[in-house]
């Protein structure tokens, strides 16, 4: 079966079962300050867990493509990717358990409206309690689970693990339903529930693991004594989750529950094709052995690994650059760059042996050609289902083999390489801070970096270049959490403040710079929002205390904030505006602000001061805002300026 039928097959059974399809969103939240990128079908749907109406009602399903920038170290394998979709339906307040889990049971079993799964080959794992948040054990899905099991003749035991570690000491036990702690079964997009900030919904989960191997011959000693369904040798791999999520965290650390019941499942789109099929390895599924074709004279077993990779990291860079990321020094930018460059250093290490690419020099010899049909490929299977790609595939070319041509020029001219070796090595061993360097500061993979360093008779201190990995990832979280800190998905008092400020700043602007002013991102706290703008000069002072001026007066006159369900076309044709290059359902949410005396039944958007497509949360008049003020306004990139603001 292939990736396509897949997912038509999964959206179409649940549009049977009254879920509206909606599309895809950007690889780029919309947002949502939280993270740099999409990275599961529930980050766009946060407020309408936490329980902002949708407009397209209550039983959503999409296919939502997803990059995962912590899974770049892990690709290689058979099974993990960074770019990937995700299936998803969701349940916003309407049924839960009892109709979740036989439906994806159902899905993932048909044979005629679904993968068509042997049941003999699914294990599930359910949610064993928590005495910390006294959050209990999930029996309800224990039950369920039996029943569908027993339904088609098979001895549904339940086991009771609690731990990966107490899976590794007790194995299998004949078992078919396993109950694991938090650390395995309870989602929320922040981890376990300790490290979840106050406001995030979270719930027990329920997990769905395919057996490639019933025989267990694949199980080997490094994961631990015995074979269980979380173990990561490769005889299982999770194909999907289905989060019962019910709980929000409180500011004391406690939890109370949710005032809907939601249900998100997530399914790895590849993965269930790769069971599909019945073969553990994802890199063949249809599209990624078209995309190998190019590759196909490399054949030897060790050649297997830089394929995986190169191929992982190109799909994942044409649909970054298609959603509008280039490849920078800071933030997305720079995750672009290093799947770019690391899935070159692959080519290098693909080719070196025929003395197509050897190591230093520029690879040409073809291989500009072949990454075209690798990217052609990737467009072609994608643009079914985001067809915007088939446009963007000549300027998705030109930025990678462009940023293909400034990273092999740097291992070309070796440099830093040499200079670095020369100055840092000290009894023939290369310190870990200064390989550190090269793979932070020159892009250079620190797999390159040993192989030239061996070149030269020295070593790379490697434990010293983790520590300093390590050190690196510590102080990115930091930041991030200091920068990042109550971001909206919060929903706390200050950051719903600051949210309206948001789009009365917006409007503002366009006031006093002119209509041409359009968003181009924002990030909104508790403490501050933060909002970049299309625009080709510097304001000034005087500009700038006009927009202040103009906000203030709006917030002074305490308009009503009113949200409305509207035709996507009709919200267009009112001119509401909409984050750039965002994808919209049939039907949107729409906050208008103004005039006095609007309200739901009668929005009176004619009168209105400011229009935007928007999911929530507001305020339900400006004047709950308080005092803005602007602290700064700077250039953020050509023809993009940045502005932050606070209320006071």
């Amino acid at each position: 079966m292939t990736l396509s039928e897949i997912r038509k097959r999964y959206l179409e059974f649940y549009k049977a079962r009254g879920h509206v399809i909606i599309p895809s969103a950007s690889l780029v939240p919309e947002n949502d300050p939280t993270t740099l990128f999409t990275g599961s079908g529930m980050q766009p749907l946060v407020p309408y867990l936490l329980g902002a109406p949708h407009p397209e009602g209550t039983r959503l399903v999409n296919s939502q493509k997803s990059f995962r920038a912590e899974d770049i170290e892990e690709v290689g394998d058979n099974r993990h990717t960074t770019f990937f979709e995700m299936l998803g339906n969701w349940s916003l307040g309407d049924y839960f358990k009892a109709e979740q889990l036989p439906w994806v049971f159902e899905f993932l079993t048909d044979k005629e409206k679904g993968a068509g799964l042997d049941p003999e080959r699914l294990y599930v794992t359910v949610f064993a309690g928590d005495e910390t948040t006294g959050i209990p054990r999930d029996e309800e899905s224990v039950e369920i689970w039996k029943k569908l099991f027993t339904e088609k003749g098979i001895d549904a035991k339940y086991i009771e693990l609690g731990s990966e570690v107490a899976g590794s000491e007790k194995g299998m036990q004949g078992g078919r339903i396993f109950s694991y702690d938090v650390k395995k079964n309870w989602w929320s997009r922040s981890g376990v529930p300790g490290k979840m900030p106050a406001g995030e919904p979270g719930g027990p989960d329920s997990e769905i693991f395919y057996d490639f191997d019933p025989s267990g011959k694949i199980h080997t000693g490094p994961f631990g004594r015995m074979c269980h369904p979380n173990c990561d040798c490769g005889r299982f791999m999770e194909i999907g989750n289905s989060v019962f999520m019910e709980y929000k965290k409180n500011e004391d650390g406690s939890f109370e529950k949710l005032k809907q019941r939601n249900v998100d499942f997530g399914g790895g789109l590849e993965r269930i094709t790769a069971a599909a099929n019945g073969n553990p390895d994802i890199f063949q599924i249809d599209v990624f052995a078209a995309m190998g074709l190019p590759l196909a004279s490399y054949s030897a077993p060790e050649d297997v690994r830089h394929k995986r990779i190169i191929l992982d990291h190109l799909r994942a860079a044409v649909h970054l650059i298609g959603d509008g990321i280039e490849p920078s020094n800071k933030e997305r930018g720079y995750i672009l760059r290093r799947v770019l460059r690391r899935a070159i250093f692959h080519v290098v290490g693909l080719t070196k042996k025929d003395a197509l690419i050897p190591l230093g020099m520029q690879p040409r010899a073809g291989w500009d050609e072949r990454t075209y049909q690798i990217i052609g490929e990737v467009v072609g299977h994608a643009m079914e289902f985001y067809p915007d790609l088939q446009s963007k595939e000549k300027e998705i070319k030109e930025v990678i083999l462009k940023e293909c041509g400034k990273f092999t020029d740097i291992l070309k001219s070796r440099s830093e390489l040499e200079k670095t070796l020369r100055v840092s090595a000290s009894d023939g061993i290369v310190s870990g801070d200064a390989a550190f360097v090269l793979f932070s500061s020159h892009g250079l993979p620190i797999d390159y970096i040993k192989d030239e360093a061996q070149r030269e008779g020295l070593k790379v201190d490697q434990e010293g270049f983790q520590k300093a990995f390590r050190q690196h990832q510590e102080l990115s979280r930091t930041a991030s959490a200091g920068t990042f800190k109550g971001g909206l998905a919060d929903h706390s008092e200050k950051t719903t403040r600051l949210h309206t400020t948001h789009h009365l700043l917006l409007k503002a602007l366009q006031m006093v710079l002119g209509p041409q002013v359009k968003q181009r991102g924002s990030n909104i706290t508790s403490e501050r929002l933060r909002m970049d703008f299309s625009y080709d000069g510097k304001m000034t002072d005087g500009q700038k205390k006009e927009v202040e001026k103009i906000v203030n007066e709006k917030i002074a006159e305490d308009l009503p904030v009113v949200r409305s369900e509207l035709p996507r076309e009709e919200a267009e044709k009112l001119g509401a505006e909409h984050e750039f290059g965002q994808k919209y359902p049939d039907r949107v949410s729409v906050y208008s602000v103004g005039p006095k005396g609007a309200s739901v039944e009668d929005p009176q958007f004619d009168k209105a001061f400011s229009i935007e497509f928007c999911g929530g949360p507001h305020v339900s008049h400006t004047g709950e805002i308080g005092h803005f003020k602007i602290l700064k306004e700077e250039a953020s990139s050509a023809g993009i300026r940045r502005i932050r603001g606070v209320i006071e």
